[in-house]
């Protein structure tokens, strides 16, 4: 994009440089040649009117008179009924001439070289040249900064895109101050709070789906198994055979949560959890340290997970931001890895989460501080969308802990991996 305006506006100057360089170059030229011409003209003509003087006085044409007149590299003729007189050397070739009348059918040409005219001309075209020049590089650098006005909001509205399509709903406070652009941006702010309410229903509705089909799978099966141990055999045949289709059912479920939770986790891929955690810090190490805080950084090397990169940041983004506005003290982000699942904890020294709140603290709307209720909401959706699961784990100190399932040997090569069974 920041190519194409640059290309255009360039272009443009261009032309305007061109369409305005040449007709001044033209016109400088002329201008130089009729100086030149009009100051021989008028030297010709006090020359002519000197010698109509004497010719009328009766005196004989004296030349001495006027030599004063003639420009000293400049020759003069004069033609009349007496005869031809010159004074002067020879111009050379292509002179620039000037020949006016005199009385008694006679005329005066006033000549000189023509050389001098052409350097003046030559240098003035340079100059112009020079002008046209500094014209198209200022315009360069004007199109070069202008381009990249245009072009950095552009880019931050296209990031802001590839970021929701990559699951970052959170919306962005950033205007550039150009209405066209900063309608994209609140459409996309909506977008991306619908989105995440979307993705929290889908969360609750497969959450809910799931305990009430698991419970009365499980009572169904209790049921069965009673029956099954019934003294009549075709009662207990029919039971055993229903428990099973009963099995079978429970199995259909798990494969449909699992396809869900793997379709919600398209974009995700290993992701070497230290790199991506310390780069997270940085962006909120500023703002805490601003405020006399610290934040510290815990994660061992060789530590990877399954990821989406933007909701891992977006979430324990979410995390920073409670524990910045919320919390007390250092921030420590730390993991830690367990059986099948690395966990990815953030706590504070602050005083924690009120008990009154802490069974609600990820109910959207729910919050302690004054602000949204939103944020933790999101979170969870966030991490849940990648297979993972979002806890609160200590209330005082608060310690929120994100369960985050372990890539598998062939995603990630060159790495020997144990077989990990699936976290949940």
């Amino acid at each position: 994009m920041r190519r194409k305006i640059l290309r255009a506006i360039l272009l443009a100057v261009a032309v305007t440089g061109f369409a305005l360089g040449i007709p001044l170059g033209y016109t400088a030229l002329q201008l130089v040649e009729d100086s030149a011409r009009g100051d021989l003209t008028s030297r010709a003509q006090r020359i002519a009117t000197s010698l109509d003087d004497q010719i009328a006085n009766g005196q004989h044409v004296d030349l001495a008179a006027v030599r004063i007149v003639v420009p000293e590299d400049g020759r003069l003729t004069v033609r009349s009924n007496v005869g031809t007189e010159v004074i002067g050397p020879d111009p050379g070739a292509d002179p620039l001439v000037v020949d006016l009348p005199i009385a008694q059918q006679g005329n005066v040409r006033l000549e000189i070289p023509s050389a001098p005219m052409r350097t003046t001309q030559a240098q003035v075209a340079v100059v112009v040249l020079l002008l046209l020049v500094l014209s198209v590089g200022t315009g360069t650098v004007v199109a070069t900064v202008t381009a990249q006005k245009l072009s950095r909001p552009l880019r931050d509205v296209a990031a802001r895109a590839a970021r929701l399509g990559a699951g970052d709903f959170r919306a962005s406070e950033t205007r550039h101050g150009i209405s066209e652009l900063d309608l994209v941006l609140e459409a996309l702010d909506t977008s991306g709070t619908a989105l995440a309410r979307l993705v929290q229903r889908e969360r609750e509705l497969v959450g809910d789906v799931s305990h009430q089909l698991r419970s009365r799978l499980t009572a169904l099966q209790l049921r069965l198994e009673a029956l099954a141990d019934h003294p009549e055999p075709d009662t207990a045949a029919e039971a055993r055979a229903a428990l099973e289709q009963a099995e079978r059912l429970n199995a259909v479920l798990d494969e449909l949560l699992a396809a869900a939770r793997a379709a919600r986790a398209v974009g995700a891929e290993p992701v070497d959890l230290r790199s991506a955690l310390t780069a997270i810090a940085e962006e909120w190490r500023e703002q805490l340290r601003g405020q006399g805080r610290g934040l510290r950084v815990r994660v061992p090397d060789g530590l990877y997970v399954r990821a989406t990169p933007a909701r891992l940041r977006e979430a324990i983004g979410v995390l920073l931001d409670n524990a910045t506005r919320h919390g007390e003290g250092q921030v420590t982000v730390s993991a830690r890895g367990e059986e099948g699942t690395v966990v990815v904890e953030v706590s504070d020294a602050g005083s924690g989460v009120p008990d009154e709140l802490a069974a609600h603290i990820f109910e959207r709307g729910v919050s302690g501080g004054g602000s949204t209720g939103v944020g933790l909401a999101l979170a969870r959706a966030l991490v849940d969308a990648d297979g993972g699961r979002l806890e609160l784990s200590t209330a005082r100190p608060a310690t929120f802990a994100v369960f985050l399932p372990v890539p598998k040997a062939e995603d990630v090569v060159g790495i020997p991996w144990r077989a990990q069974p699936t976290p949940r």
